[in-house]
């Protein structure tokens, strides 16, 4: 008897790949917030997400400046678990955006005294605009990669190719 191939449906594993699609989103991301901040596009300083846990002195430091690095990094996985688990199935850019929106008002209008110990208003206009097309970009990364992950045609045509 002639061997049969099966067609094997390859699945995502969405917990590994929103794992993975965060740690890059925030190592991407929060690589250009360090930027935006040693070029003085923002006043906002690279560990405010540390804010509530470590002293703002020690923050402004090297290290603080490493520190608040791995923090956008963690909250860029747990940002990007949530997008995934919840909203993975929506297509193209604009879902990525609203979300990335959304996590700007949750941080700087919501959290700014937790996270700012400020409100967004008293920092320098260009920080605040800077800051939010940052996040607005950040968030059309997770969005739009989860949506060419998890939405794309084209893997099914081949797989139908082949059969």
């Amino acid at each position: 008897m002639p061997s049969r191939t099966k067609q094997m449906s390859v699945h995502t594993n969405p917990f590994y790949f929103s794992v993975e699609l965060g740690f890059f989103a925030g190592l991407i991301w929060g690589g250009a917030r360090w930027l935006m901040y040693v070029l003085h596009f923002t006043k906002v300083i690279p560990g405010f997400l540390a804010e509530p846990f470590f002293k703002h002195d020690f923050l402004m430091t090297p290290a603080g400046h490493l520190l608040g690095y791995l923090f956008f990094i963690a909250f860029s996985v747990l940002a990007a678990l949530l997008y995934v688990f919840i909203l993975r199935k929506l297509r193209g850019p604009w879902p990525g955006m609203i979300y990335g929106v959304l996590w700007w008002s949750a941080l700087f209008l919501a959290g700014s005294r937790l996270f700012l110990q400020q409100p967004p208003f008293k920092l320098p206009w260009d920080s605040v605009i800077s800051e939010f097309c940052l996040f607005l970009l950040w968030g059309v990364f997770i969005g739009y990669t989860a949506a060419i992950e998890y939405t794309d045609e084209r893997k099914r045509e081949q797989q139908t190719k082949l059969a």
